[in-house]
């Protein structure tokens, strides 16, 4: 990767596009900027609806279980703003000094850990409402439908897509 020519043309074997080395990486940090997009999204979102609960009367009624969940999913909540924040925030840093390839390595990292933070805290923010709304049993089982999914989502899902190439 970081031995080729800048403006090298090289056939990418994996999907048969023929790009120099730069052009590659402008398109993979277009390519995280966007999926960074969506899932910043769905972070306000959650970020937002945990900020609202603490602000509800009942909130004072929740069970310590319930208090404990709250906090770690508002410590989650806050640090998939950072992971999202992150690669922006290289990218400020990095600008101008020729560093796109690292930036997009980078950048893929913390995007999958944001992904990571995000799953775990849809699952705990479904096992939060579940719990509260219907009952500790409840909010177990709608952690462990959730979880599962994630697991199917992040290892069967991709493996059957590579399976169709």
């Amino acid at each position: 990767m970081g031995s080729e020519q800048p403006g090298s043309d090289e056939i990418d074997a994996v999907d048969g596009r023929s790009e120099t080395v730069l052009e590659k990486a402008d398109r993979n940090w277009t390519d995280i900027l966007q999926e960074l997009r969506a899932v910043q999204t769905g972070t306000q979102i959650i970020t937002g609806f945990l900020l609202a609960v603490a602000f509800q009367p009942r909130f004072e009624q929740l069970e310590p279980y319930e208090h404990g969940l709250y906090l770690v999913l508002v410590v989650l909540s806050g640090l998939a703003t950072v992971l999202g924040l992150a690669p922006v925030i290289m990218h400020r840093q990095l600008f101008g000094l020729k560093q796109k390839e690292r930036l997009v390595h980078s950048a893929n990292r913390l995007l999958i850990g944001l992904l990571v933070v995000v799953s775990f805290l849809a699952a705990g923010v479904t096992s939060l409402i579940f719990d509260v709304v219907v009952g500790r049993t409840a909010g177990f089982v709608a952690l462990g439908i959730a979880l599962i999914v994630l697991v199917v989502f992040w290892t069967v899902v991709p493996r059957a897509g590579r399976r169709g190439r």
